[in-house]
């Protein structure tokens, strides 16, 4: 029986990484020293530009003033949080907000969705990148003059909103769309589609391509139609996407807008166009009141985390996509 060879040392286990599967060391590490200082501008930009000015957070516990050095203001602890919800005209504000934002999150999705359903079942190429590219060129627009074109469209004089509308019968007389209040919301979210629905079926477009086209062969051996294939193979292909996307945006369910609401807000639709953005600006900045909008500001980053990791948690318990 042949004698069995032991090795005189052995080395020790290495730790392994159960996500990739590859050794963590130092080697790794060297080998890939190009890649790390490749990503330290990167890095740099983040930590200057997201992370150093959190110290500013600060400001939201003091009565702050910018001619006193930091280590002489006044501390008030949560005084401006306990404000901010006191405050009838924040609380407006907030409603404002949330309703803008879950109306720009349904129609954006709802319309992106459908948009890159018809283009994908368009199959004159010409056709489909003609539409494509018409579709997205108003996300290149810049606020200010989307909100013209926007204002222009639903002027009393010469609009063509209130023309089309008489001339279909459907109203009498031209209506001032911008002076009521119970029209800016689904004025919002509609402009918001405008702007944003053709860049915003890119991604959808992507998605529905990395589908196996054998998939759609399947479903037509067994007998599907075309809104069939859509309802058990686009749909589905597309899923993932959808969820990723969701949970993205949920995050930033209070970021509702500035510049729309900004410039096609007066004074008639005050109680209606303003968001948080809008009060900080309004009743933070413009009146000295740093220590006010950095509450207001505060409170819309832990909102946005929370939700976040609410909407995470419940894809992960249904099983589906999640960001972490």
């Amino acid at each position: 029986m042949a004698d069995t060879i032991l090795p005189k040392k052995v080395k020790k286990k290495q730790k392994i990484d159960p996500e990739i599967g590859v050794g963590l060391n130092w080697k790794t590490v060297r080998n890939q020293k190009q890649l790390i200082m490749m990503s330290f501008p990167i890095v740099i930009y983040v930590l200057i530009f997201n992370y150093v000015p959190i110290w500013g957070w600060l400001m939201a516990f003091q009565n702050y003033r910018p001619a006193l050095p930091f280590s002489k203001q006044q501390w008030v602890g949560l005084k401006h949080f306990k404000f901010l919800f006191q405050d009838d005209t924040f609380l407006t504000v907030l409603r404002n907000t949330l309703a803008m934002s879950i109306i720009n999150l349904v129609l954006g999705f709802a319309t992106a969705i459908l948009l890159a359903l018809l283009l994908n079942e368009i199959k004159v190429r010409f056709w489909k990148r003609s539409i494509q590219t018409i579709s997205y060129l108003p996300h290149f627009l810049s606020w200010i003059i989307a909100a013209g074109i926007v204002a222009t469209s639903l002027s009393i004089d010469d609009g063509i909103v209130n023309q089309l509308l008489m001339k279909l019968h459907i109203i009498k007389e031209p209506v001032m769309w911008l002076s009521e209040g119970k029209y800016f919301w689904g004025i919002v979210g509609l402009s918001n589609v405008w702007k944003e629905v053709g860049w915003n079926t890119i991604i959808y477009l992507a998605a529905i391509t990395s589908i196996d086209p054998s998939l759609y062969e399947s479903a037509g051996i067994d007998g599907a139609n075309r809104y069939q294939k859509i309802l058990y193979v686009t749909l589905p292909g597309i899923k993932s996407t959808f969820i990723i996307l969701l949970i993205m945006n949920v995050g930033h369910i209070l970021d509702a807008g500035f510049e729309i609401q900004y410039l096609l807000g007066n004074g008639l639709v005050v109680d209606w166009s303003q968001t948080i953005d809008i009060f900080v600006l309004k009743y933070g900045i413009a009146l000295g009141n740093y220590s006010l909008a950095t509450a207001a500001g505060i409170f819309k980053t832990v909102v946005s985390i929370v939700l976040i990791l609410i909407a995470n948690s419940t894809a992960k318990r249904l099983g589906e996509e999640r960001l972490i």
